[in-house]
């Protein structure tokens, strides 16, 4: 398949994610209008592992995401669900055209170019590099980054020393393969998927002991994430960098970090895909769209910061948000 012409993947239901795949799918129509794939927005349904219907709520909802070139694919919660609505990413998986190329975005990323000029290798898999250190959590007397990362590449028979980066120093978190699941991509869903599965699920239930003390949640799809690629041959460097992240996409989390932290241009492209009257509209229901866009505080939370000079933290930013009274979700 060609560099434009695989299948994109994003995460729907009723609530906050509908409005955030609406976003989604209006700056793909107008940031990489030659985009040939296929736009899957994934549906979890109705289900033991769900307390009520998960489903894209409205009409008015499934018909503009239809209109702006969505495909709205109905997926069972079979291991996860409510419990762990995160491992929607691994179980969508199964739904896709097994065989065919994807990119899973996180439905909170915006399109900010032309997604033609990312030179992926669907061979060789990698994720998103924008992330923390937010696992493991090494406690004082307990195992530190080596043991715990290598308990789980023995789990699974993974060659962990090839994984490390070196050049940075023992028990320093960047030395460990680590991503955010904010993006990843494959030349096959099913296979990527199967993996992805078998190891958080494993992790989940039948982890080391080396992380009898570590948070599993909401941190397990990244714990299994990093093993799945390396398992399949790629790496932190598979993806050159500046597209993913960069030039071509944001994965701006909130609206309110969007506007406290990215650049002038992903804030035009925002407010320029979200000013159609039929997507305002349905905007307009969702809390921090309707103030942050459309009553402007978002400009006002902007202001805050200075962008030449951010926290190197998120949660500083969080908190001066909050602070101010401009953090919503």
């Amino acid at each position: 398949m060609t560099a434009t012409s695989y299948n994109i993947l994003v995460i729907a239901q009723g609530g906050r994610l509908q409005y955030e795949a609406l976003i989604f799918a209006a700056a793909l129509r107008d940031q990489s209008p030659a985009f040939s794939g296929r736009l899957f927005v994934a549906e979890p349904q109705p289900g033991p592992l769900w307390p009520g219907d998960p489903r894209i709520r409205g009409e008015e909802t499934r018909a503009l995401l239809t209109d702006l070139g969505a495909e709205i694919l109905p997926f069972e919660s079979r291991h996860f669900g409510h419990a762990y609505p995160y491992g929607n990413k691994i179980e969508a998986l199964f739904a896709l055209p097994e065989g065919e190329p994807f990119v899973f975005f996180d439905t909170d990323t915006l399109i900010t170019g032309d997604l033609a000029t990312v030179p992926f290798d669907f061979t060789q898999p990698s994720a998103s590099l924008r992330r923390e250190g937010t696992w493991p959590q090494p406690e004082l007397y307990g195992p530190g980054y080596t043991a715990i990362w290598k308990s789980l590449y023995d789990r699974f028979g993974l060659d962990f020393e090839t994984s490390l980066d070196c050049t940075h120093p023992d028990e320093y978190w960047q030395r460990y393969l680590y991503f955010n699941a904010g993006f990843f991509y494959y030349r096959c869903p099913h296979v990527f998927g199967r993996r992805f599965l078998d190891y958080a699920l494993t992790i989940r239930d039948d982890a080391p002991p080396d992380l009898i003390c570590q948070p599993l949640d909401p941190w397990l799809d990244q714990v299994a994430l990093p093993l799945v690629i390396h398992a399949l041959g790629g790496g932190r460097d598979a993806l050159p960098p500046g597209f993913l992240d960069g030039a071509v996409s944001c994965h701006y989390r909130t609206l309110p970090l969007l506007y406290a932290r990215e650049s002038d241009h992903v804030v035009s492209v925002l407010e320029r895909v979200t000013a159609p009257n039929r997507i305002k509209k349905l905007l307009k229901d969702h809390e921090p769209a309707k103030r942050m866009i459309y009553q402007g505080r978002g400009a006002k939370a902007r202001a805050l910061f200075d962008r030449d000079a951010l926290p190197r933290r998120e949660q500083v930013i969080r908190n001066t948000l909050k602070r101010n009274g401009y953090w919503m979700r």
